[in-house]
């Protein structure tokens, strides 16, 4: 559903910043206000950010392969990545120096008059709609959170991107309609200034935070609290494991989580009932999360003893020695191998 939905948003956003695009260069070309080139700039490169999420998209569904076992689908973190850097060079620094440039000299806008205005003002409706499909389809995944939180917990990065994106898209043309409103009005080009320089660090602002929240994602995140809760009662619910002696879980991508645990189990299993119990494990585990579809169980005899001794073993043997004798596993446990 989050694939999906994040999908509908991007081609919503890439159809309203195509077509703000071109009538922000227009309305740039006929009066040459640095808001309207800031802006312009900012749909282009929204535009190739949003293609750049649906090129990660297409390409995170590739088969897994010898070279890369778990699959691609972290790729959709490197694009989301790639899109952050984008949005800082191509955006951000661009605004940021057309202000600057702005500023040394400048200029009234003295014909066109209405149409920065006329210009904005239909972009504003056109990203609105835009930033309507992305909510309404991030309220699909995004339960009771909060917004801050959705955005920096999110595990599928397009529709955060896309928030972010039509949110400073839609405070952009604020600015961009202050800065050229003021300018029409006082007949100072400074204004004009103003309002790119607000749209610069805007996109800064953004870029910085997507970038920290991508490359959380990029170094690997876990599973949330409540999925590792319904893990854990998974694991221990059935009769086939004591206790979860230690367990880590990693996202292999939006939709897949593995799981990798070490299990105490019954002493006296054979190998058969070992493996059955498992297989119990695992199925309980796929049904409780079902993007947990990497299940890695490490049976072994839990031992109080050593899991004191922080050897991360769960017992110095499975099988008991005589007196004054050291079985190899043994060895390997006090060893913390």
């Amino acid at each position: 559903m989050s694939a999906n939905g994040g999908t509908r948003a991007i081609v919503a956003a890439l159809a309203a910043n195509v077509g703000i695009a071109v009538t922000k260069f227009i309305a740039f070309l006929l009066t040459g206000s640095s808001s309207m080139l800031a802006e312009s700039i900012h749909s282009v490169a929204d535009s190739g950010n949003q293609g750049l999420l649906l090129l990660g998209g297409r390409r995170a569904k590739r088969e897994a392969t010898p070279e890369h076992p778990f699959g691609y689908g972290r790729e959709r973190y490197i694009y989301a990545f790639i899109v952050a850097i984008v949005l800082f060079s191509l955006g951000g620094l661009f605004a940021l120096y057309e202000a600057y440039h702005k500023a040394q000299h400048p200029e009234p806008i003295t014909s066109w008059q209405w149409v920065p205005v006329a210009v904005l003002v239909i972009a504003i409706v056109m990203e609105g709609f835009s930033f309507r499909t992305a909510i309404k389809e991030s309220n699909h995944i995004r339960g009771s959170q909060s917004w801050v939180r959705f955005i920096r917990r999110a595990k599928a990065p397009e529709l955060p991107v896309v928030l972010l994106e039509d949110f400073g898209a839609l405070v952009g043309l604020v600015f961009a309609l202050f800065g050229v409103g003021m300018t029409l009005a006082t007949g100072n080009g400074i204004w004009d200034a103003a309002g790119t320089g607000m749209i610069g660090v805007l996109l800064v602002v953004i870029a910085v935070t997507l970038a920290i929240e991508t490359k959380s994602l990029l170094l690997g995140e876990g599973a949330e609290r409540h999925d590792l809760a319904k893990i854990e009662r998974a694991v221990t619910e059935g009769p086939e494991v004591e206790r979860i002696i230690h367990m880590k879980t990693l996202y292999l991508g939006p939709e897949e989580l593995m799981v990798a645990a070490k299990i105490g189990v019954p002493a006296c299993e054979t190998a058969e009932e070992v493996a059955r119990g498992i297989n119990a494990v695992e199925a309980r585990i796929r049904a409780a999360v079902p993007i947990a579809r990497v299940i890695y169980l490490e049976p072994d005899i839990y031992s109080a003893a050593a899991d004191r001794a922080g050897t991360g073993q769960a017992a110095p043997t499975a099988v008991p020695q005589p007196d004054g004798e050291t079985g190899p596993d043994e060895t390997a446990g006090r060893s913390g191998s």
